[in-house]
């Protein structure tokens, strides 16, 4: 393992980690903050989901998650002869990927219907309840998406140790 390899490895896995944590605190932020504030009285504060009018979150997380996905992907690629800490970054890139997929499953297009509702009020059946489950189940998501970042931790240190 030569020096540039694991310095490489290092800025990699380093960065991913950080753009993790950054990522948590804004989702822990919205999912504190602001989901409380849309979801309090459905469908009145929905206004609240609508770009220009509202707080605008969906390029600001397509943005993020992508610059997230190229940098845990570059982590990957970068720790790969690192045998431990390749096989832990893909085994919490698989669990985020899966998240991901049940967040553009599920929470993409129930805010998207949100959304809808917000720009031409209509009754909806069950909408309390609906935005209760969503609620509910971003707090697991958000989670799940935390202990990931903290399974980053410990990689990281490990591989900042084997130089030092």
């Amino acid at each position: 393992m030569t020096t540039g390899y694991l310095t490489r490895a290092e800025i990699w896995l380093f960065l991913t980690t950080l753009i993790y944590f950054l990522m948590n605190g804004a989702q822990l932020f919205e999912t504190l903050v602001f989901v409380p504030r849309w979801a309090a009285s459905p469908p009145d504060n929905f206004r609240l989901l609508l770009d220009g009018r509202g707080a605008g979150l969906k390029h600001f997380w397509i943005v993020f998650h992508s610059l997230h996905e190229v940098t845990f992907l570059l982590a990957i690629i970068f720790c790969w002869k690192l045998a431990f800490v390749r096989n832990w970054l893909l085994a919490l890139f698989a669990i985020h990927f899966a998240v991901r997929v049940w967040t553009l499953a599920f929470f993409a297009p129930n805010i998207i219907h949100f959304q809808k509702i917000a720009e031409t009020p209509s009754l909806v059946n069950d909408l309390a309840a609906r935005v209760s489950l969503w609620q509910t189940l971003n707090y697991v998501r958000v989670a799940i998406f935390m202990a990931v970042s903290i399974g980053l931790a410990p990689l990281c240190i490990r591989v900042f140790h084997l130089r030092h």
